[in-house]
C-alpha cells in the first residue's frame, strides 16, 4: 500500500434510477422555420381537434413523454436539438437538464440571428469554427469592455494581500508505521510502536536513516526518510495540514494520516514570502479584467433576451457557454 506522503523516487512517489435512451435524430436542423398560421374564413371548416392542438400554448414540456415547443422570433427549436444538447447538461432531474440544453440553444439561435442581421464575415482563426469566430467578432463589435485601470488593480492587491505570497516548502524525512485506516486495533499497535521509536529518535536523532529502513512502510526508507523538498498539495491532506504547522527540528508527537503514523523530522523549512504588486499586476489586472468581460456580455445577453419575441421558456438569467 503506497503511503501518499509524497516520498520515494526523488519525493515523487510515497504517501502522496435511469431513464430510457432518447433516439436522436443527428441530422435534423437544430431550428426550423414557423410558416404563419392562417386562419379559417367564413366558408372553410373549423379546424380538426390535431390542428387545435398544435396551435395549443407553446410551454415547456411538463413530463418525459415531451419536449419544450419553443420559438425565438419564428424559429422554432427543433426536438432532436434538445436531445443532442442535453449530454452537455448534467443535472439532478431531467426536467432541469431539458430547461438548461433548452436555454443554452435559445442564446446560441439569438446569436446566431443577430451575426446574420449584422452580416458578420466567417472569419476563422486556426482552431476556431466557424460559428466560434462570429460569435467573438459580435463580441467585439458589439461589448464594450472597459479596461481596468492602475487604480483598481493596486486596490485588489492591497484588499488581497494574504493570497499573493509564494508557497512554503519544507525539506522533509519521516518514517511511516504503516496500518489500514479502518483496522482500529493495528492504528493503535502502530502508535504505540511509533512512540517506542520516537523514544529512541529523541535519544540520537543520528539513527534516523537506520530506524527509517528497518521500520518505514514507505519507499523513502532506503533515501533515509527523504521525503526531499515538499510544497503544498504534495501530500494527502490530513498529513499536509499538520506538516506545515510544525517547527524545524524532530516532531514532539507522531503525525496521524490515512496510511499510519509518521515520525517526521524538519529538516528546513522555507515560509512563503509576499510577493511586490510589480510581480502579480499582470494576473490580477487579467483576473479582474475577466470578471468585466463576463458581466458586459452577460448584459449584453440580457438585451438580446429582452429585445426577442421568445415563446415557450422563460429565461431565468442569461448564462451560457459564452460566460464559462
Amino acid at each position: 500500500m503506497g503511503c501518499g506522503c509524497g516520498g520515494g523516487n526523488a519525493g515523487q512517489g510515497g504517501c502522496g434510477g435511469q431513464k430510457p435512451p432518447v433516439e436522436v435524430v443527428v441530422d435534423a436542423p437544430a431550428v426550423q422555420e414557423v410558416t404563419p398560421e392562417s386562419r379559417p374564413t367564413a366558408d372553410e371548416p373549423e379546424a380538426d381537434d390535431a390542428e387545435e392542438a398544435e396551435s395549443a400554448p407553446v410551454l415547456i414540456a411538463s413530463s418525459e413523454q415531451e419536449w419544450p415547443r419553443i420559438r425565438i422570433n419564428d424559429v422554432s427549436l427543433a426536438p432532436e436539438a434538445i436531445a443532442l444538447e442535453l449530454q452537455y447538461h448534467p443535472a439532478e432531474s431531467r426536467e432541469e437538464a431539458v430547461y438548461l440544453a433548452a436555454r443554452a440553444l435559445v442564446i446560441r439561435e439569438l446569436l446566431q440571428q443577430r451575426i446574420a442581421e449584422l452580416g458578420l464575415p466567417l472569419l476563422a482563426a486556426p482552431g476556431e469554427s466557424e460559428e466560434e469566430a462570429a460569435t467573438r467578432l459580435l463580441i467585439e463589435r458589439e461589448v464594450t469592455l472597459p479596461d481596468c485601470d492602475e487604480e483598481s488593480c493596486r486596490r485588489y492587491y492591497e484588499s488581497n494581500r494574504g493570497r499573493f505570497f509564494t508557497a512554503p516548502l519544507l525539506a522533509v524525512r519521516h518514517i511511516l508505521l504503516e496500518c489500514p485506516p479502518e483496522d482500529a486495533e493495528a492504528r493503535s499497535l502502530a502508535r504505540e510502536e511509533a512512540e517506542r521509536v520516537l523514544a529512541q529518535l529523541r535519544e540520537d536523532g543520528g539513527r534516523f536513516a537506520e530506524l527509517a529502513l528497518r521500520h518505514s512502510g514507505c519507499p523513502s526508507k532506503v533515501q533515509g526518510g527523504a521525503l526531499g523538498q515538499i510544497s503544498k498539495g504534495q501530500t494527502v491532506p490530513e498529513f499536509e495540514r499538520q506538516l506545515f504547522k510544525l517547527p524545524a527540528g524532530l516532531a514532539s508527537q507522531p503525525i496521524e494520516s490515512r496510511y499510519g503514523w509518521h515520525l517526521v523530522s524538519v529538516d528546513q523549512r522555507l515560509d512563503g514570502r509576499e510577493l511586490p504588486y510589480e510581480v502579480v499586476a499582470g494576473s490580477i489586472r487579467a483576473q479582474l479584467q475577466q470578471g468585466v468581460w463576463q458581466k458586459a456580455v452577460a448584459q449584453y445577453l440580457h438585451t438580446l433576451i429582452g429585445a426577442a419575441d421568445i415563446v415557450g421558456i422563460q429565461l431565468q438569467g442569461a448564462e451560457s457557454p459564452l460566460l464559462q
